[in-house]
């Protein structure tokens, strides 16, 4: 490849034809082409076997080979049907959702415009070639190296270099790709594309030192899965050890045990459920025109708190429209020239904003050649043009005459939502500022049109407790009117960012206000890492090149497809048809999968827990485990398996809080422990009354009160009942009772006799007695646990 490279030397590209066709196609067979670094996706094949071949669906053949090699019944490697179904529905899962965002990510790839032959073309990103002469403007990510070779640009280099002051660009300048531009537009030669190129060098330099960390609670299972993978081998070897050598055991008998306690410690289809469940989620989010880039961005929507946003483009619809010129003051006003200068103006000014547009849309003329223009940033808050005779510069009248920011009728078209800006002459431009005393000539008045989904949207959001934060550059009451006009609760509530300048002060602010106005890229990004240390789950929603600090920093960033290409590239989630009304249902699929997974994980892990507790008392007490692999496959399908799959299709929108390891242990525990203090109950009466309760019988007998605390569990965690869960629990309900009294020869159960009866009652009883007993006590702890941490949060913020 390098050889290649040297037999096509760099080219000096004629910046106003670019490369011809003949040029490009022989750099792409040279391979100098822009193709991204990125991880490799897994094929099909990949997808397959990663699922069937996991350590635990191993372990599981195994089992069943040592099943049959001792003779054992085929009916008892039935759990291998409940293994293969999981897996086989996971992988069908994982293969739609694959499909499907495959063909979202083609068809919303990054676009580039390039000179080629003389015409300006779109083109994909890693459809650029070295030497290709490409166009950017304000809010377009740099793709490839570059040098400047015609016009000015500012540009941000904060994703690459983690600097976030604006650097000047002009021509020979270098370009870094990764970073964006704020304002300005330019004409750039491609130096180094593909691998070559800066950002490249930098993926590939940090997939050499890290892997790219898996969400929490696709972290914790993993934990869970390795520590349960440890010890499930040397415990199986110490059951099986046991059993023969101290209690003479027969083979098979002693084989059938073991297996049947490691199949109860074996989270089956767990690790897969929680997988396929959050690929599903992604599935479903994609086929409604939003795109997630991660898989671990549905679980911190599941758990977000605060809701930051900036107007335009969310509350507002995306484009502006001129709304009238005003005086300023008691100054002589004459709008027919006011009007002509803004013609000037705004033909000269790069199109690279909303505002410029909307002016470009009323002020229309013949461009006159400038001498200097300076485009608008977020950080200056104005843009300017230079003309041979006189300079012209609009923005913000806070940043450019706060005097005149207090005026009745400055006060009055802002508090009516409407944007002021302030259009004023100057001596001439240097050094990327104005010079001499500014001349105000009118005030220009812009507005947007707030969402008609606005006020829906907002009040969704207020209902499930999320808060607002409406974070903009714009002037606070102005930002304020319009907040309260989209039915945001606290809109009342302002401040003028450039009053806070501490953290400490921003840190207040962003517990006491709702509306932050005059907020710098930099100040977005504090208030976000604030709100997070206050403990609060943070997702941010922006489109704008201001918005890409900000939305870097938060747990979980939404942008818009419609907004800049940097916004869409850093965000973690993608609203393909820009419509803020659709967060929502992002909302609403983050939590029901995740809610739900967190149910169905605590039905898995009370079978875990109860067979580990059984497998170290079983290794110091001499006690008969008789339970079948059978019989446990019947108890898993009806109290674990079913339940989980159709439960896991409800609609939940309470917010997730706690971690989830924490959460669904606690969840747990109770049906587990009082499962393993039950079957030791039943052990202990079998070892001391051999004649009223033999093995099968007392098989029977435990298998029916761990099928009668799975439906307390379940009874439980259905509550409250509504139509959905009373139908599905009394169709599980009928299934046992069918496999009881017409399958039980399949099941290895027996008759109940009056002895086993009694003792089964008694235990029932005793189960609903423990299990609400561990719930409360379960529910008490963790109210104390959150109560003190809730404090010492308050503790913290005081």
């Amino acid at each position: 490849m390098k050889q290649m490279h040297a037999e096509i030397p760099v080219t000096l590209t004629d910046p106003s034809r670019g490369l011809s066709h003949g040029e490009v196609d022989a750099r792409a067979k040279a391979g100098l082409i822009n193709s991204a670094v990125r991880p490799q996706e897994k094929s099909t094949l990949a997808v397959i076997l990663t699922n069937f071949f996991t350590y635990f669906n191993l372990l599981f053949f195994f089992l069943a080979l040592c099943l049959l090699f001792t003779g054992s019944g085929v009916k008892n490697l039935l759990f291998l049907g409940v293994v293969l179904c999981n897996t086989v529905i996971t992988t069908v899962q994982e293969l739609r959702s694959k499909k499907l965002l495959s063909t979202l990510s083609l068809l919303h790839a990054p676009r580039v415009k390039v000179l080629r032959g003389g015409e300006v073309k779109e083109v994909g990103a890693e459809d650029l070639v070295r030497d290709d002469v490409i166009l950017l403007s304000a809010g377009n990510q740099i793709p490839a190296d570059a040098v400047v070779v015609e016009g000015a640009v500012q540009v941000n280099e904060s994703l690459v270099t983690g600097e976030a002051d604006e650097v000047a660009k002009t021509v020979s300048s270098p370009l870094l790709s990764g970073s964006f531009v704020l304002s300005g537009t330019c004409r750039a030669r491609l130096t180094q594309v593909g691998r070559d190129s800066f950002v490249s060098r930098l993926t590939l330099e940090a997939k050499k030192q890290k892997r790219i960390p898996r969400p929490g609670m696709m972290r914790a299972l993993s934990l869970l899965v390795r520590v349960i993978g440890v010890l499930i081998l040397p415990l199986g070897g110490l059951l099986l050890w046991q059993q023969l050598s101290l209690r003479n055991t027969a083979l098979t008998e002693a084989m059938q045990s073991t297996v049947t306690t490691l199949i109860g410690m074996i989270p089956e289809g767990l690790y897969l459920l929680v997988s396929a469940a959050l690929a599903l989620a992604v599935f479903r989010l994609a086929r409604r025109g939003i795109l997630a880039h991660t898989l671990g961005c549905v679980e911190t929507l599941a758990r977000v708190d605060v809701l930051c946003l900036d107007k335009t483009g969310t509350i507002t619809e995306n484009d502006m429209s001129f709304c009238a010129l005003y005086p300023v003051g008691d100054a002589p006003f004459d709008e027919e020239a006011a009007r002509r200068a803004l013609t000037r103006f705004c033909a000269a000014s790069d199109t690279d904003n909303a505002t410029v547009a909307a002016l470009q849309a009323e002020f229309s003329g013949e461009r006159e050649e400038p001498k200097a223009v300076l485009g608008f940033s977020s950080k200056k808050k104005y843009s300017a043009v230079a003309f041979s005779d006189e300079a012209f510069v609009l923005g913000a009248p806070d940043v450019l005459d706060p005097s005149l920011s207090d005026t009745e009728e400055f006060r009055t078209h802002t508090q009516n939502g409407e944007r002021m800006l302030l259009f004023c002459t100057c001596a001439s431009l240097k050094n990327g500022s104005f010079e001499g005393e500014l001349v105000p000539l009118c005030f220009v008045a812009l507005s947007s049109r707030v969402r008609e989904s606005a006020r829906e949207t907002f009040a969704y959001f207020a209902e499930q407790g999320v808060e607002i934060k409406v974070i903009s550059g714009d002037h606070p009451q102005a930002v304020s009117a319009v907040a309260l006009a989209a039915g945001i609760e606290g809109a009342e509530r302002y401040v003028d960012a450039t009053t806070l300048k501490t953290t400490r002060s921003l840190r207040r602010a962003a517990r006491e206000y709702t509306v932050f106005g005059r907020v710098t890229p930099e100040q977005k990004r504090e208030l976000i890492r604030a709100l997070r240390r206050d403990g609060h789950t943070v997702c941010m929603t922006g489109d704008g090149v201001n918005d890409v600090l900000a939305l870097k920093e938060a747990d979980c960033s939404v942008a818009m497809a419609s907004g800049s290409d940097v916004a869409a590239h850093v965000s973690q989630i993608v609203l393909l048809e820009s419509d803020f009304s659709a967060m929502p249902s992002v909302v609403d699929e983050g939590r029901q999968v995740i809610n739900n997974i967190q149910r169905s994980a605590a039905l898995y892990l009370v079978k875990n827990i109860f067979s580990f507790c059984l497998a170290f008392l079983l290794l110091f007490v001499n006690l008969s485990y008789s339970v079948r692999p059978i019989q446990l496959t019947l108890m898993s399908t009806l109290t674990i398996g079913v339940p989980s799959f159709f439960l896991a299709l409800e609609k939940n929108r309470e917010r997730v809080r706690g971690g989830f390891l924490a959460n669904v242990l606690s969840r747990a525990l109770p049906a587990g422990l009082c499962d393993f203090l039950l079957l030791t109950a039943v052990m202990l009466t079998a070892r001391f009354f051999p004649a009223l309760l033999p093995p099968p019988l007392a098989a029977t007998v435990m298998i029916l009160l761990l099928c009668f605390v799975g439906f307390l569990m379940l009874f439980s965690l259905s509550r409250p009942f509504n139509f959905f869960r009373t139908l599905l629990f009394s169709a599980l309900l009928a299934a046992l009772l069918v496999a009881l009294f017409l399958f039980s020869p399949l099941f290895d159960l027996v008759a109940l006799t009056p002895f086993a009866w009694g003792l089964f009652g008694v235990s029932a009883a005793g189960a609903v007695a423990l299990f609400f007993l561990f719930t409360a006590a379960q529910k008490k702890v963790s109210s104390f646990l959150f109560t003190r941490k809730e404090k010492k949060q308050k503790k913290s913020e005081a």
